[in-house]
């Protein structure tokens, strides 16, 4: 098996150079870790390069819900709602540790977007075309039964509410998970890799890409038949590069979620609406927080640094007041926030909230192909018609002959737990294994939701290392997860760790506050950084502690 570990990234970068590569996949979100587990698992020769860390574009930015797009039937978008309905299923199956069903209440009201009627039979299409399991089906209630199932949606005009099941996921280990499961087929990956240009043969042909290691500065020439640009907001960037970015383009929009502890918003189920302007709002308990959001409006700033701005934030909390008129919280009870940036396909005259969220290949004439568009529920689907492409065209140019995908029954990393069925026997022994470690109920509970099969290596680290973890002078439990994160999955910065690793910068966010110091102290230590790169990984992740509680207004 290939390693992919933080103290093995030069040799990574060495194993670039040295091969010549059926697919290089440039970008490492959900989208680029999806065609490199498909890839990799088909037998195909596959690299990854990612020019920031995994998942640190839109893939750690979403809504966090693996969902079926009910909204879309609104758009007559009748084969998405189908298709990224039934994914529900196969990506909650695959990896139950890190997907989870979560019912949604959909309240109406007297004048509002949903009514009873296009409600019931919208939620019952909705039930058809994703193939929801009978368990899973749409039910109506009562405007009464609406408030005793959640007390803090507003009552005046309501006149029912529909009741249905999405999945809820933590998207950046969702990636993680993914791309782990790829090196596990084979697939050499390195984060901090960014393409600078690409590598033509005498016929304009794409053959290759030079990509810099940006911690080192070293630049690389890494040869291979096919290049997938799976760069989400960046695919424009890199069309330009290869001088193809003509036809359609992207369109950058701006989604914001405000996090609040549930001592001041204690919702307590899962609710959608839709604002007056129609923009879809999610509010969603989870692990002792509510999360709300999200905005959606154009973006032409910075790509790789999208804020939280006065307007956003106020823009969610007039919409919380509005659904929620008892909650009584002030920008100063915002804990967190993060910004995210969808790469949508433009359409001219279309408001953002408007414009579809279907995916399309681009090929160029240098053979670069381009994936755009498309949405996380999605991922497997697109990697999977992304990778028959390449299958054909190394078929046709090469004779050399791939299988089809093996995916849609394929555990991802962690999810070797017998399904979701298994998951629930799994975590109760689990448990009681940690427990008998020392871990408290809800430590152990913890560690095996977020690492699902592989708690077991987790705990091993908690287990072993508690001398080690106390000269270092960390938290036991947070070095056990350190240690597997920098041996295991390729953190290379601290904010590596506690933003996609372990979600916490967004849901316990005095917890990063609290163990900081001490882990960046450990990684400079243990990835030999110098005196600098302590100083500015440091100020980088200061920078997102403070961006997460203020607004920043773009000039």
């Amino acid at each position: 098996m290939q390693s992919f570990s933080s103290y093995e990234r030069q040799n990574q970068f060495n194993r670039l150079t040295q091969e010549e590569w059926d697919v290089l996949v440039i970008g490492g979100g959900i989208t680029g870790s999806g065609i490199a587990l498909d890839a990799a698992s088909r037998g195909m020769k596959t690299a990854v390069v990612e020019m920031q860390d995994y998942a640190a574009g839109t893939s750690s930015r979403s809504t966090k819900l693996v969902h079926g797009g009910l909204r879309y039937l609104k758009q007559f978008e009748v084969k998405m709602v189908a298709e990224v309905g039934k994914e529900r299923e196969i990506v909650y199956e695959n990896g139950p540790h890190v997907t989870t069903p979560e019912w949604m209440m959909l309240p109406f009201h007297e004048g509002g977007n949903f009514g009873p009627f296009s409600t019931n039979v919208g939620l019952r299409v909705y039930d058809y075309l994703a193939g929801v399991k009978k368990a899973e089906r749409r039910t109506m209630m009562s405007a009464d039964e609406a408030v005793e199932r959640e007390p803090l949606v507003k009552r005046d005009g309501l006149k029912g509410a529909g009741y249905y099941v999405e999945y809820k996921t933590d998207d950046a280990r969702l990636t993680l998970e993914v791309m782990k499961k790829a090196v596990e087929h084979g697939a050499c990956s390195t984060n901090y890799a960014k393409v600078v240009d690409f590598i033509y043969d005498d016929n304009g042909s794409i053959v290759g890409a030079k990509v810099e290691d940006t911690v080192s500065g070293e630049q690389y020439h890494v040869k291979a038949k096919k290049i997938i640009n799976a760069g989400g907001p960046w695919v424009d960037e890199l069309r330009e590069i290869d001088g193809s970015k003509k036809g359609k383009t992207l369109q950058l929009t701006k989604g914001v979620h405000l996090v609040f502890d549930q001592s001041v918003f204690p919702l307590r189920q899962a609710i959608y609406f839709d604002s007056p302007d129609g923009r879809m709002i999610f509010a969603i308990p989870r692990d002792g927080k509510t999360y709300i959001g999200t905005t959606d409006t154009t973006y032409d700033q910075e790509i790789a640094h999208p804020t939280m701005t006065e307007e956003d934030r106020d823009y969610i909390l007039n919409a919380m007041k509005m659904m929620f008129p008892t909650v009584d919280v002030t920008a100063d009870d915002v804990e967190s926030s993060w910004a995210g940036l969808r790469p949508l396909i433009h359409e001219e005259g279309k408001d953002p909230s408007e414009i579809s969220r279907k995916d399309e290949i681009f090929v160029s004439d240098s053979g670069l192909i381009s994936m755009a568009g498309g949405k996380l529920t999605g991922y497997r689907k697109m990697a999977q018609t992304a990778v028959d492409l390449v299958r054909d065209q190394l078929m046709e140019e090469y004779g050399i002959r791939y299988s089809d995908s093996e995916t849609k029954n394929m555990p991802i990393s962690g999810g070797d737990v017998g399904g979701s069925k298994g998951f629930k026997k799994f975590k109760e022994e689990r448990v009681q294994i940690g427990e008998s470690l020392g871990l408290s109920q809800e430590d152990a509970d913890k560690l095996i939701q977020l690492y699902g099969s592989n708690v077991d290596k987790v705990f091993n680290n908690f287990k072993d290392r508690k001398e080690e973890a106390s000269q270092e002078g960390v938290d036991p439990v947070v070095f056990a997860q350190l240690v597997y994160a920098l041996e295991e999955e390729m953190t290379y910065k601290p904010v590596d760790f506690f933003v996609r690793r372990t979600a916490a910068l967004f849901f316990n966010i005095q917890w990063v506050r609290d163990h900081k110091t001490s882990v960046i102290d450990y990684m400079a230590k243990a990835l030999n950084y110098s005196e600098q790169q302590k100083q500015e990984y440091t100020e980088q992740l200061d920078q997102l502690l403070e961006e997460a509680v203020t607004p920043i207004e773009y000039v």
